[in-house]
């Protein structure tokens, strides 16, 4: 009998083991806190689907950025990959490195996602990309510091700028910024370019349609060499990453950092209640406010090897209750359209963006990634050395040429 037990035991396991699917997720979530979040929906997800094993692998967010490009050119592709809606999304499915998965939305995008994210997330006529959450950008600042001084949020660029002097002059860093990885002066020239020449403006301009050295961009570079002639920004950014960055703002050495919502996954608890954020200021009051607005989330290479396990986890991603959990674990604002605002911080960004004139995704997720590049490395040069605008701007434009040709 024990005999017969054991044979039908071993068999049982065999069987099982015959049954497991393997899935391989490439993940960019290498903070602390998103990936401890991402790890136990993972679990969830294994344990609502048990002929399922699931491995993760993490990389650190710009190494990630390096890797994927071979991933998805790899006949050893894995399964499920984060990346960023938007050209950045685009670009891959251009080239038919990416699977299209219209198919996993019972009902159609719309029944999960707004309608607004829809284009975000397709290329041409199919869909490529489920978001998970997005998150807005503001400038971030120390509320005991400001108190400290009497300081009130400053509305227009005027008042930002007498903010940063009266921070300098109490012997605080008025802006920090991390710009060894080149993309947070991104978020500046977004700012700049929108609150100095609109939306519409700016889109052209990552469209390739307009040249960078138009007088529409040389004005954004007059209003941004304010705060780097003024000494207004961290010395020696370019050695420190958007983390090592932070740490000055958390420390209390610097008061303001121009930042995503995902500044709040880093910051020590005994800052995060100190945090808070305002709006970027105005420039011109006839133009209107625009904000930039992220989306995250996950695609399917087209050369994966089981695209079945990974659109049936890209279904439970875009489930209400994946995206909930997510979402109030980490305060972002989730992508489907059923799960509210967590707490208060992101009530607060999403009454924002609600109360925005339009948005747009980063300049860097906007424009061809190529361009990007070139633009970023202009950007941070600048911020290093001013008196070489000109020259910047006209290699820009000599880029914006070949690329967009």
């Amino acid at each position: 009998m024990k005999k017969v037990l054991f044979v039908l035991l071993a068999i049982s396991i065999a069987v099982s083991l015959l049954g497991t699917q393997k899935l391989v997720i490439n993940s960019y979530m290498s903070d602390p806190a998103p990936k401890k979040v991402f790890a136990e929906l993972v679990e969830q997800f294994e344990a609502d689907h048990p002929d399922i094993e699931v491995t993760v692998n993490t990389f650190a967010h710009e190494d990630f950025k390096t890797l994927l490009r071979t991933w998805l050119n790899s006949s050893s592709a894995p399964d499920v990959v984060t990346w960023f809606a938007g050209e950045r999304m685009r670009y891959f499915a251009s080239k038919g490195l990416l699977e299209p998965i219209d198919d996993i939305f019972k009902g159609g995008f719309e029944a999960y996602f707004p309608g607004a994210f829809k284009s975000a997330c397709a290329y041409g006529d199919r869909i490529y990309f489920v978001p998970q959450s997005w998150y807005w950008w503001g400038v971030y600042y120390r509320k005991s510091i400001f108190e400290k001084l009497g300081l009130t949020i400053p509305i227009n660029w005027y008042q930002f700028l007498n903010t940063c002097e009266k921070l300098k002059e109490a012997g605080y860093i008025p802006i920090t910024i991390g710009t060894k990885y080149l993309w947070t002066a991104a978020g500046w020239f977004d700012y700049l370019n929108m609150r100095v020449n609109g939306l519409e403006y700016h889109l052209k301009l990552t469209n390739g349609e307009i040249e960078y050295t138009d007088k529409g961009i040389k004005k954004v570079f007059e209003y941004w060499q304010q705060l780097v002639d003024a000494g207004y920004f961290i010395n020696n950014h370019t050695s420190y990453s958007w983390q090592d960055a932070a740490n000055y703002l958390f420390t209390g050495d610097a008061a303001m950092y121009l930042m995503g919502q995902f500044i709040k996954d880093v910051a020590p608890e005994s800052v995060k209640d100190d945090l808070d954020f305002f709006r970027f200021p105005v420039i011109n009051g006839e133009i209107g406010l625009y904000e930039d607005t992220p989306i995250d989330g996950f695609m399917i290479p087209a050369k994966a090897q089981n695209k079945k396990a990974a659109k049936i986890f890209l279904e439970f991603i875009a489930s209400k209750e994946a995206q909930e959990y997510f979402a109030s674990n980490l305060g972002r604002l989730a992508a489907n359209k059923d799960v509210p605002a967590p707490d208060a911080h992101a009530q607060k960004g999403l009454e924002m963006i609600l109360a925005s004139n339009g948005v747009m995704q980063f300049y860097d997720r906007d424009t061809n990634p190529e361009m990007a590049t070139a633009g970023m490395n202009g950007f941070v040069e600048f911020m290093v050395y001013p008196e070489r605008i000109d020259l910047i701007l006209n290699n820009l434009e000599i880029e914006r040429q070949r690329i967009f040709k």
